[in-house]
């Protein structure tokens, strides 16, 4: 039972939380010039329990309809494999969902009484993503690619800020457009190894409705958008000099581009940019939490 649970929330794939959160508490100290450690650790345990949900609720819901049976998984792709494993033990995967979201609204309902109810918006909206994700998002192209970045970048990053400080701001809504590009992109190039299962069960995503070469494209602006971001905040004043740190990946990314643009289509050539792809999601908002925090 504890190999399911463990199995379904993919804790390998957890730490792009901490790396997403790490903005978040990066830009509350920038404006408070202090962050209580408390309180971080409580919101780190709130997004990670946020991001093992959406792990197993992925896992059930493919396993439940039959499209982890059909994937051929890659160290990035094809889900946990969990569950075709010990199909006898499907509920346990569910209630691990179910848990790990109410750890998630535990967290947020402390939060929004500490800080107001300004937060319940982000909060409402989060858990929603988590449980409607893989049952209605992955049938639109367009939102099955925003909603992850939205998640991990747009409502964790504020999220974050808002918990640690009480206030919104215009430096942590720009600073989680970073998490939004990469983490959209994390779940868009590793949807290209699956693409012909996921047609085959009512799944509709670029690499599905445009293919693989051309949704390549979209990678590479999504690259674009979240350098170019760092580059925004520091010529507006809003992030200082030091968040340009962020941009020591741009190696990375020039690598794992022109690799998926090469390989879209051989998977097994594709997966050293896979890779790649992970490092740029991990590394990119780490730096650029330490240039604010630096700076």
């Amino acid at each position: 039972m504890i190999k399911v649970i463990i199995g379904v929330m993919r804790p390998n794939f957890l730490l792009l939380t901490p790396a997403c959160v790490s903005v978040g508490v990066a830009t509350a100290y920038l404006e408070m010039g202090r962050v209580r450690l408390t309180e971080v650790l409580l919101v780190l345990l709130g997004a990670v329990a946020s991001h093992a949900c959406v792990n197993a609720f992925n896992d059930y819901f493919d396993f439940r309809s039959g499209l982890d049976l059909k994937t051929s998984r890659t160290p990035f792709s094809g889900g946990s494999g969990t569950l075709p494993a010990q199909p006898t033990l499907v509920r346990i995967g569910l209630a691990t969902a179910l848990g790990t979201l109410a750890v998630t609204a535990a967290v947020g309902i402390y939060f929004v009484y500490l800080r107001g109810l300004l937060l319940l918006p982000v909060g409402l909206l989060g858990l929603f993503l988590l449980v409607a994700y893989t049952i209605w998002f992955t049938k639109n192209p367009i939102l099955c690619l925003i909603v992850p970045g939205l998640g991990f970048g747009t409502l964790m990053v504020n999220g974050t800020h808002f918990a640690l400080t009480g206030t919104y701001s215009l430096t942590a809504l720009l600073a989680s457009m970073v998490p939004f590009f990469l983490v959209s992109n994390l779940l868009l190039l590793n949807q290209f190894p699956d693409a012909g299962p996921d047609a085959a069960f009512g799944r509709r995503h670029f690499p599905i409705t445009i293919g693989n070469r051309a949704s390549s494209v979209i990678y590479g602006l999504f690259l674009l958008g979240a350098y170019l971001t760092v580059v925004l905040g520091v010529a507006i004043g809003r992030f200082p000099v030091f968040s340009l740190l962020a941009l020591l990946t741009t190696i990375l990314a020039v690598k794992a581009y022109t690799g998926a643009r090469a390989h879209s289509d051989d998977i097994p050539a594709l997966v050293p940019s896979m890779m790649m792809n992970v490092l740029i999601n991990l590394l990119t908002p780490v730096l650029l939490a330490l240039g604010l925090w630096i700076g």
